[in-house]
């Protein structure tokens, strides 16, 4: 496969810029309809590093579309496409840049509720056992250690952060925020989908440590939620960017694990012991290629595919 030159950001003439996140910048198409591009920038301790990772827009987006279509019988997904060629027409003149890396999606009001799942116990999950048994209000087992797999998953939630850190929050503080009857049915749908993902994941010898997911809400015809709104599937799911992905045949309990994600990144990061505060620092050849190489890995192992 050709390398191409890292994408780090783009500019799509006459097309409404709507936001531009650490990784994905997003327009509007119409009223309607969102595009999503997604980059391959890398972000690492709430900042953008300066650079780039070849492909990594490319993996997330397709890897997406996998997972999308696979879980539509657990939940309706915001996708409309990933085929730039079937584009509206006023995307047509940005076809080529958008190949591959882009989706254009149904419009919803986010959840400003991260949805975590965690299988096992690791980052900032071990971080807080370590100091009070807990993870998110949920009482753990004595004894357990770094990596271990939970007796069963868990639901963590956790506020969205426009800068910094998103937050960990208890189940009943996510209930305050958006109440409790829609809470209680995010987690489910979490936990049903991560079990999903975490099966095939295994099958394919890759341990999904914990994820996120991101919901969306949009008028309902037939009942929805308990305010007249369904719950859509939004943003990515189960990408090396959204979760702790390990190498089944690596793992071994009692401390940190090798992995298909960007903690290699991080690791490399704590290695020069950067602050976490600009200016950031760039990433040398050796590190933007093997991270690239596990984006692929992750893309190929759980897809079947190659990347296109």
């Amino acid at each position: 496969m050709t390398t191409h030159r890292p994408i780090f950001e783009t500019f799509l003439e006459g097309i409404t810029h709507h936001r531009r996140g650490k990784v994905r910048d997003i327009y509007e198409v119409g009223t309607d309809l969102l595009l999503i591009v997604t980059t391959d920038r890398i972000s690492a301790y709430d900042h953008v590093l300066g650079t780039a990772i070849p492909d990594k827009g490319k993996v997330l987006t397709q890897l997406s579309d996998f997972w999308f279509k696979r879980t539509q019988a657990i939940i309706k997904n915001h996708l409309i496409s990933i085929d730039s060629s079937t584009f509206p027409e006023v995307l047509r003149p940005h076809e080529e840049l958008l190949s591959g890396r882009s989706m254009l999606v149904r419009r919803t009001e986010p959840v400003p509720i991260e949805c975590v799942a965690r299988g096992y116990l690791t980052g900032s999950g071990w971080r807080e056992y370590q100091d009070t048994g807990h993870v998110c209000g949920i009482k753990l087992p004595e004894g357990l250690v770094e990596s271990e797999r939970l007796p069963e998953p868990i639901f963590t939630p956790a506020t969205k952060a426009e800068s910094g850190h998103d937050v960990n929050i208890s189940e009943a503080e996510a209930a305050d925020i958006i109440g409790a009857d829609l809470i209680a049915r995010l987690r489910d749908l979490t936990l049903t989908l991560y079990s999903h993902g975490a099966h095939h994941a295994e099958s394919c010898g890759i341990i999904v440590a914990d994820t996120k997911f991101e919901f969306g809400l949009v008028p309902s015809s037939s009942g929805g939620t308990t305010d007249g709104r369904d719950i859509l599937l939004i943003d990515e799911i189960l990408t090396p960017d959204s979760s702790r992905f390990w190498p089944k045949d690596e793992y071994e309990p009692g401390r940190g694990q090798s992995s298909f994600d960007k903690q290699f990144v991080r690791n490399y990061l704590d290695e020069i012991k950067w602050n976490h505060r600009p200016p950031v620092p760039e990433l040398p050849d050796n590190i933007v290629q093997q991270t690239r190489q596990k984006y692929l890995d992750a893309f190929s192992v759980l897809s079947g595919h190659e990347l296109t």
